[in-house]
């Protein structure tokens, strides 16, 4: 039997590029840098002072004072993603329907600017426990998920899944699969991140993972350029509202395309650095492009991991070159990481919106700030350098990797 295939029907964001779909979009084609000087606290004494915020957030536009004690800042961007999302597809699914929907949400950390403030707050006092009832409901990464069922009343399959920056593609692939076994008629999966804080900065600056270009922070992020330092940390959530393609065309749903596969691997190599050569990422990309019947000579687009890391960008490239060969020549490349930051375990997340604008709108969004490339990448191949490119993108693929070795890539084919 023919598994059942799966198409995204709605999409929602809120992260540093713009407070929805349209915005993100815009801004994509644009090249617009997020990054900037931290706001969300005083970061003069940390090596890295800047990221990339979502700008001027207000809690109060989207949750009532009642509402948003429950959230810790990561479940407050899921909620608004979902709700754009929901919005955007059109469905109203109650009774049976109901319950055969339901929800997987990504996160790498969940609330760790909720338990750092409890923390801090307990510390300050006089050793009484004085604890917030909200405290372990807004710390535990599995609450979005939760929640986003509780508001839409949604009974089938729910669960969080946490792989550092690779979450969101392992939690988009999950709801692929559940839909396809026939578990499920309808999944939201995506990622949330929060992590413009203290204890984040402070631990990544540790490693020295971040980058440290605080006299230029818009142009900290660059990918694939000689003199890169570090990646640049983002904050924000995307929504992808999955449904099975004959669910689908019985409403006369808006199909962006379908999600046709995806491709899970281990590095087991290294706790945070990538595999050398890339083993890991080539089988994650080849296993996902055969799930979906398809060879790179299809592909039109890979959005990168990209993060602007000396070791990971080169890694990524060799994976990618290994695998395809001499028909990476006609594809486009880029990292969207140069404008929005890593938004970690929401980083899959908005960059399946990143291919989906390109297969919808026929825009490869650039890779911006490179001024010298790495000498040890192929200036043959096209990096979308500088400014977007348009072109039809009828395959488009998505690589995400994380810590611990975690790999995942998914592809999206337009109908």
């Amino acid at each position: 039997m023919s598994p059942r295939r799966v198409v995204i029907t709605g999409i929602g964001t809120i992260n540093p590029l713009g407070d929805n779909v349209s915005e993100y979009f815009a801004n994509l084609e644009k090249g617009v840098s997020a990054a900037a000087s931290i706001t969300a606290f005083d970061a003069h004494n940390f090596k890295t002072r800047f990221a990339c915020e979502i700008k001027n957030y207000d809690w109060a536009r989207y949750f009532d004072r009642k509402e948003v004690r429950k959230y810790d800042r990561y479940a407050q961007y899921a909620m608004i993603a979902v709700a754009e999302a929901m919005q955007d597809s059109g469905l109203e699914l109650a009774g049976e329907e109901a319950d055969r929907a339901g929800v997987i949400w990504s996160t790498g950390v969940g609330g760790l600017g909720s338990f750092f403030d409890e923390v801090m707050d307990y510390a300050a006092g006089d050793g009484t426990p004085r604890f917030s009832p909200f405290f372990v409901p807004r710390m535990i990464p599995d609450l979005a998920a939760g929640y986003i069922s509780i508001k839409y009343g949604l009974k089938g399959p729910n669960y969080c899944v946490s792989t550092a920056c690779a979450s969101a593609n392992h939690g988009m692939i999950s709801a692929l699969d559940q839909i396809r076994c026939g578990r499920a008629d309808v999944m939201i999966a995506g990622g949330s991140e929060a992590m413009v804080n203290i204890p984040s900065v402070g631990g990544f600056n540790s490693m020295m993972a971040l980058s440290t270009r605080n006299d230029d922070p818009a142009t900290a992020s660059r990918p694939f350029d000689k003199n890169r330092d570090g990646f640049v940390i983002g904050e924000g959530a995307a929504a992808l509202i999955l449904e099975e393609y004959e669910h689908a065309k019985a409403r006369g749903a808006k199909i962006y395309c379908e999600l046709a596969g995806g491709g899970m691997s281990a590095d087991a190599h290294h706790m945070t650095a990538p595999h050398p050569e890339g083993e890991g990422a080539v089988k994650s990309m080849k296993d996902a492009l055969d799930e979906a019947g398809l060879t790179p000579a299809d592909v039109d687009y890979i959005n990168v991991h990209g993060t602007s890391t000396p070791l990971g960008d080169i890694a990524e490239i060799r994976a990618i070159e290994r695998l395809f060969g001499d028909d990476l020549y006609g594809v486009n490349l880029s990292s969207t990481k140069s404008m929005t930051g890593h938004l970690l375990g929401a980083a899959a997340a908005i960059e399946a919106l990143a291919c989906i604008c390109a297969l919808q709108n026929g825009v490869i969004p650039p890779t911006i700030n490179v001024e010298e490339l790495d000498p040890e990448i192929d200036p043959k191949i096209n990096l979308t350098l500088g400014k977007a490119q348009h072109r039809e993108v009828r395959v488009a693929m998505s690589n995400t990797f994380g810590f611990g070795g975690h790999n995942s890539t998914v592809v999206f084919r337009k109908l």
